[in-house]
This record gives C-alpha cells, structure tokens and sequence, in this order.
C-alpha cells in the first residue's frame, strides 16, 4: 500500500492496517491488532519524519506467514537509519521512543535496504496464534486506486466537514 509521506497518510496507514487484521480475524480490541496498530503507527511515523522526500511516498506491506506478522515500512532516505539500540530516553524529552516502543513490542525487527530504489524498508514482526481464516500464508493485495478511495471514504465517513459533498452543504465551505 502506498501513502503520502504526511502525517494524515501515517494515520491511514495505521488505520487500513487495522482494519486488515480485522478481516483477518483478529478483532480491533484483540492484542494483536492493537500491537500490530501501534507497531505501524510508531514506522509510519517515522517515514514521515525522518525518511520523507519532497514528492515521494512511503510505502506498507502487512503479510501474514506460519503464525509471524510482519509489517514493513519503506521510506526513500537511505542514508536516515534508525539505531540498531534504541538509547535511554530522557524521562523530559517529548520525542524518541518510536523505535524503543517497536523493539519492545516486536519479536524481532530491522532494516534492509531498498530493492528497487534508493531507501530502505524498517520491518517488525509479531508472532501470533491463528484466528479467522485457516489461511497460513496471506498478503495484503495492493489495492487498485478505487480501493483507495473507497477505503478513505469508509474512513472519513462521520467526520464533520471531511465526507464529500460537504462543503456544497449549507453553502460554502469555510
């Protein structure tokens, strides 16, 4: 899946990735989703504001093989590597705990290099028992670019002001 490299496009990345685990079986309030969710938060997050480059996006892969999830994030600044350990945090300090929350809740994570571009991709994987479909191999399809827009519409459904045609409604749109 692919997303602007913005802050709104982390939040759809966190979200569609939910809500694939979902379809999978593993409900939003199960662990799994929500530390797969947070995982996928905490990289989308990081690609947005230490791997973004004006004009490029990042992208999300979620697979599913022999009970491991892995979530990969690849982002187009190769030379931007997060550390191998993440350090002690200052307990004042407002930032600098992304990487130390996804080692602390991944079972195993990294960074490879990009494969068919300059970048790199940060992975995490979670194993997990199998729930939902007796499915053991699965891959989130990338989606087509109607899929992307019905899925940002499902999302942005009952948020004032952000649904299309919102703005013809009542007038202007200020």
């Amino acid at each position: 899946m692919r997303f602007t490299s913005t802050s709104r496009g982390a939040r759809l990345a966190r979200r569609l990735v939910s809500h694939r685990l979902n379809d999978w079986g593993h409900d939003y309030t199960t662990q799994v989703n929500e530390t797969l969710t947070l995982i996928t938060a905490e990289l989308a997050a990081n690609a947005v504001r230490h791997g973004h480059v004006p004009g490029r996006d990042f992208h999300v892969r979620l697979t599913l093989a022999e009970g491991t999830f892995r979530i990969e994030v690849t982002d187009t600044r190769a030379e931007k590597q997060p550390p191998t350990n993440p350090p002690a945090i200052d307990s004042l300090s407002e930032s600098g705990r992304g990487m130390l929350l996804v080692a602390t809740l991944a079972d195993n994570w990294g960074v490879s290099p990009r494969r068919t571009a300059p970048g790199k991709t940060v992975w995490a994987e979670l194993h997990a028992p199998p729930q939902g479909h007796p499915l053991t191999h699965r891959v989130a399809p990338e989606p087509t670019d109607i899929d992307l827009l019905l899925a940002t519409a499902s999302l942005l459904h009952g948020v004032p002001g952000s649904r299309p045609g919102a703005a013809r409604r009542g007038g202007r749109r200020r």
